[in-house]
């Protein structure tokens, strides 16, 4: 009888009412589940409470939760924290190596990036390759890597970096410091990667690199839907995004808004080059990714994910290192020299600056290395448990947790880099060091330095972003000099990728 009375209350609800009852339900189902769940808790962690878990710790650090992780994975014993946060899986954080190489190389197939993960990333990335796992990923990955490996491809991608930086890069910082204008070089560079990343992936015509003039609506459609999935991410509650989505509100209006033009917009390109290429026109390229995947025979969804997951990839990751690398080579007028003294020892000339001559480049990858130790491009990585498992360091893990194992947290770990780990110092990377700085540089672990992931699921543009970076920066310091507005620190931000809050303004000068 009571359940009768209960149903038919729920008919007799206002409709606003009647819409908000699943979040109403889920609300108690969690209250439940955190009132009889049994923890065991790590022996350093952050204050965890029934019911509301660790909430009031997250809420009193959310301004710097970056540095409150680290400190609290520095006075743990194996470097790994526990963190139980309402409403969210439980969580295990390490900075500990061991870890990090059991999640992606040992036991690899029981951490996947998990439904959590894809769903966030899902409207976006779709069925990319960074946004799947299982026999999709293994069938992407096999495609990638053979395109990646080839020959042509780096040649392309080399001609495509010194046309772009020949003939607009360096004239627009010419142009900057006659004028003495300000720049804000986090954005100039963020254009410069997203014009090279779609040159290679799609082939197509560059946008506009100066910051002064308006973004390309191409990118900043990228730049919302980012946006909105890093929200998605940091959500208190899964599904307080979901019902946003269902509802059409807010920032989840606006990213299907942002993904529906995306996706316009690579499927025309798509359609454009496959009337080219079945007609036989000698004009169009056949060097980019696009063109391969399409002669490869690839559906146009499986095609367009890809395309969006590479430019995804490769847009922010080099131009948000490369910003950290300039601003730390400002703090440090004696490396700036160093290195700069190294690039002429190259050659002068742009011609001499081939794919080889940029492997001599050692001091320069040191410092690009030391920079992204110190600001990683992407400052944690999460998967999640398919089954019960007990990590290196004896943290037990249960079938569903989230494990995050945290770059940006492992550059300031004394136990890995030692006391000066907060210094910028580039002779770390060398196995010997003389007075020219010509020694080898080290072969760090991967999973001690796990800026381009490591295992299975290691970055397959690696070496091409090294390229792109040498390439830029050398480019760049034998012929201009930038000097920083301003003397305060500037804040990382973690998004999707970290970036510099509030960009990073400069003054551009000739180099003398």
């Amino acid at each position: 009888m009571g359940v009768v009375i209960f149903i038919m209350s729920i008919y007799t609800l206002k409709p606003l009412t009647f819409m908000f009852l699943p979040i109403i339900l889920y609300l108690f189902h969690v209250i439940l589940r955190e009132l009889w769940r049994v923890r065991k808790l790590s022996g350093h962690g952050p204050p965890t409470y029934p019911i509301i878990g660790c909430l009031i710790s997250f809420y009193k650090n959310r301004n710097h939760l970056l540095d409150w992780y680290t400190e609290l994975l520095t006075e743990s014993a194996t470097n790994t924290i526990v963190v139980h946060r309402f409403g969210a899986p439980r969580t295990i954080v390490t900075a500990n190596p061991e870890n990090v190489e059991y999640m992606l190389k040992t036991n690899f197939n029981n951490f996947p990036k998990g439904k959590r993960f894809t769903e966030i990333l899902g409207d976006f990335l779709g069925c990319g390759i960074f946004n799947v796992d299982g026999a999709l990923w293994r069938s992407q990955r096999k495609l990638a890597s053979h395109e990646f490996s080839a020959k042509s491809l780096r040649e392309f991608a080399m001609n495509t970096l010194e046309e772009e930086v020949e003939k607009q890069l360096l004239p627009l910082l010419e142009s900057l410091a006659a004028a003495k204008e300000v720049v804000d070089l986090q954005e100039l560079l963020r254009r410069l990667a997203f014009n090279m990343v779609c040159e290679v992936s799609l082939g197509i015509d560059r946008f506009c690199l100066d910051p002064s003039q308006p973004i390309s609506p191409l990118a900043k459609a990228f730049d919302m839907a980012s946006e909105v999935c890093a929200r998605r991410g940091a959500a208190p509650l899964f599904i307080v995004w979901k019902i946003k989505r269902w509802l059409g509100l807010g920032s989840e209006q606006k990213l299907k808004d942002a993904v529906e033009e995306v996706h316009a917009y690579v499927n025309d390109i798509i359609q454009h080059r496959k009337q080219k290429m079945n007609q036989g026109d000698q004009v169009c390229s056949e060097d980019d990714l696009l063109s391969r995947f399409i002669s490869a025979g690839h559906e146009d969804e499986i095609i367009r994910d890809m395309m969006i997951s590479f430019i995804m990839a490769g847009r922010d990751t080099t131009s948000a290192a490369m910003t950290w690398f300039f601003w730390l080579l400002s703090c440090h007028p004696d490396t700036e020299q160093e290195v700069l003294k190294e690039i002429e020892s190259v050659g002068g000339d742009p011609e001499m600056l081939d794919y080889e001559s940029l492997k001599e480049l050692r001091l320069l990858k040191a410092c690009l290395c030391e920079s992204m130790r110190l600001y990683p491009p992407v400052a944690w990585d999460s998967k999640h448990a398919m089954v019960n498992d007990l990590l290196p360091d004896g943290t037990p893990v249960n079938a569903g947790d989230r494990l995050t194992y945290f770059p940006y947290g492992m550059g300031r770990m004394e136990a890995l880099w030692g006391k000066d780990r907060l210094e910028f110092k580039p002779d770390r990377w060398f196995l010997e060091l003389d007075k020219e700085r010509s020694g080898a540089l080290k072969e760090v672990c991967p999973y001690k330095f796990p800026i381009f992931q490591a295992g299975p699921r290691v970055c397959l543009g690696k070496e091409m972003a090294f390229t792109q970076m040498k390439y830029v920066v050398a480019s760049i310091l034998r012929r201009f000099e930038f000097r920083p507005v301003g003397s305060e620190s500037p804040l990382f931000v973690p998004l999707l990728t970290a970036h510099m809050a509030g960009g990073f303004k400069v003054l551009v000068h000739r180099r003398r």
